[in-house]
């Protein structure tokens, strides 16, 4: 309200310039005479409309919402397209109170209302004049673009508070309104952005909208191979150090993250060069900054909330990242969540339990769960031995029984179609073995070996099943060379005799055709290998287990023989990586994941191809 000297000093408000008040033009209206109704229309719609005409006409429109009934909805979408955000303070309030008027008394306009508010959750288009063509585009540099994302906050919490349904209604609507990919990194940052707080205060809708999101990232994940991604850096690299004598402190920035509202601000060497890679970077940055909000207050793990939150992660989990083949970054969501407690990894290496030795589950489900267990067992650094133990002891004794029923029947051969979530959780125990052989050991060397023996290995690889035959080779190998090194297993009788006979692997449930057995029969991938999209990998780097390169020396003494009695010290020096031609991925020394990072083709992340001969 203003006071008694600015009332005097301000100048009188505005009234209806066209046939009286409001009341009148709309009872006009219904009798059949429009025309002060198309003038008033036209006043609305008036590009340079002032703030005092604004003011006048909510006024008076909060006093007449009884008559914007469904027959005025022309009229309703004008006011709706009012450039009310970018006004003053007195506008934004009046607009508020018309909204929360419109939404309680005709509740026939709730989904344009909320239409409108959601197309405010990105920047505004501009149109730039660029060679005589007219381009629209978003306008990034706002500089009050997140005061105006605060008051569409406000705008929807008002409806909300009027309508109680209105969280239903607004679901579709995120949907629809969710920008394509194409769209700039800004536009996409500010809607996932405003998405997310929308579940702050709409909790009823955080499964949802993290649904959603998270199917958008998937895309775009699956949209970008980690080769793509590589080769384009590696391009841009390149180019870069051409261009570097003539561009010297150019982009001497400093490197850290910065923010400007919502904005990430970052260094030249922080971008992406590929386009959907420096996408998909921003949005796991955004996602990733909203868990640890969630699940902190004041700084402090809040269990409660991290309960909740990795409940509706997990749910999205087996929905959309389970059954999604060959995703790269994308499941890093749960990776991070797990690890802010023991319990939630612990957690979800029991619901992947879960989901791999029920039956009832598709075989590509329990293949995944399989792969998805290995994975995390040997990236995560955040779990301990002893949850490593307890792992494998279920998963090897899951495979004996297996063996148990299958080796004496009449399925009792190498058919991935058949077999396949045993050859899964098989090279899931391998692939663990291969990171984590050290740690198991570590301490106490004849207890760590007497506990390796206790597993059994010879009877697993010795079984008809031969799953040395299907697990793809750069495990199989570096397994071997392990096994043998401790006189666990003798793998290399059975992969040569698997070299030699090049028996086709029967891919049909049916024994239809028969396919030549090739290097990954069971299609399977690493879900956690290497992350390399550069902002959001410092989030992850610090929870994960890196592999080192081989020396040519360590390649040199894996071919002697071990012998018993062999020292501690002197034990798998050959682990700290792999054959120079590949790079190396993924780590084994606590303090290697400084450099290694790049994941080669040849072995989809894994430990590399290399075949380790045997001393004659």
């Amino acid at each position: 309200m203003l006071g008694g000297d600015e009332f005097i000093s301000s100048p009188p408000r505005k009234t209806v310039r066209f046939g009286g008040t409001l009341t009148d033009i709309l009872l006009k209206y219904e009798k059949g005479e429009t025309t002060d109704f198309e003038l008033l229309k036209h006043q609305l719609s008036d590009p340079d409309i002032k703030d005092a005409q604004i003011i006048n006409w909510l006024h008076e429109f909060r006093a007449s919402v009884a008559y914007l009934t469904k027959e005025l909805e022309q009229l309703v979408s004008i006011l709706l397209k009012l450039p009310w955000l970018r006004r003053s303070r007195e506008v934004v309030e009046e607009y508020l109170g018309f909204l929360g008027n419109l939404v309680s008394a005709q509740t026939v306009h709730l989904r344009p209302c909320l239409r409108m508010i959601v197309s405010q959750f990105v920047p505004p288009r501009i149109t730039i004049r660029e060679d005589d063509v007219d381009i629209s585009d978003s306008d990034d540099d706002d500089e009050n673009l997140s005061e105006n994302f605060n008051t569409c906050h406000r705008a929807l919490q008002t409806v909300a508070r009027y309508v109680p349904s209105t969280p239903q209604f607004l679901m579709p609507i995120l949907v629809e309104n969710f920008p394509f990919i194409n769209k700039s990194e800004r536009t996409l940052e500010c809607y996932v952005h405003n998405l997310l707080r929308v579940t702050v205060y709409l909790p009823t809708l955080r499964l949802q909208i993290l649904e959603l999101i998270i199917e958008k990232l998937l895309k775009l994940d699956v949209s970008t191979p980690q080769q793509d991604i590589e080769d384009a850096e590696e391009t841009a690299n390149n180019s870069d150090s051409e261009e570097k004598s003539t561009e010297e402190g150019l982009f001497d920035m400093e490197e850290d993250e910065e923010r400007k509202g919502n904005k990430v601000v970052s260094s030249s060497s922080e971008r992406m060069a590929h386009p959907l890679a420096e996408r998909l970077d921003i949005l796991m940055t955004i996602l990733f900054s909203y868990i640890k909000d969630v699940c902190h207050v004041d700084g402090k793990l809040d269990i409660n909330n991290t309960k909740d939150l990795y409940r509706d992660l997990v749910s999205v989990f087996d929905k959309l990242i389970l059954p999604t083949h060959a995703s790269c970054h994308v499941q890093y969501f749960m990776f991070y969540i797990c690890s802010f407690k023991l319990g939630l990894a612990e957690a979800f290496l029991d619901h992947l339990w879960k989901k791999l030795h029920d039956p009832n589950n598709p075989s590509v489900i329990r293949q995944t769960a399989g792969s998805y267990i290995g994975s995390f067992l040997a990236r995560a650094k955040f779990i301990p031995v002893v949850t490593v133990k307890a792992c494998l002891d279920l998963l090897v004794n899951w495979l004996h029984k297996y063996i148990d029923n299958q080796d004496t029947g009449a399925n009792a051969y190498c058919d991935v179609a058949l077999h396949g979530p045993f050859y899964s959780t098989c090279q899931a125990v391998f692939y663990t073995l291969i990171f984590r052989h050290k740690q198991l050991l570590d301490g106490n060397l004849r207890k760590g070996l007497s506990y390796l023996q206790s597993l059994n290995f010879e009877r697993i690889v010795m079984c008809q099943l031969n799953p040395l035959k299907i697990c793809i080779p750069s495990v199989v190998n570096l397994f071997a060379a392990i096994t043998r090194k401790y006189q666990l297993v003798f793998c290399y009788t059975i992969i040569e005799r698997n070299n030699r006979q090049f028996i086709p692997v029967v891919r049909s449930g049916t024994g239809g055709d028969l396919v030549q057995t090739c290097t990954n029969p069971l299609d399977s991938f690493f879900p956690f290998d290497p992350y390399v999209l550069k902002r959001s990998k410092k989030t992850i780097d610090p929870f994960y287990q890196f592999w080192e390169e081989l020396s040519a020396e360590d390649l040199e003494n894996l071919k002697k023989p071990i012998k018993r009695g062999t020292s501690e010290d002197e034990d798998d020096d050959f682990l700290k990586g792999e054959t120079p031609q590949n790079d190396g991925v993924v780590g084994i020394a606590p303090n290697s994941y400084e450099s290694n990072a790049r994941s080669p083709v040849s072995s989809i992340g894994s430990p590399p191809d290399c075949y380790v001969p045997y001393a004659q």
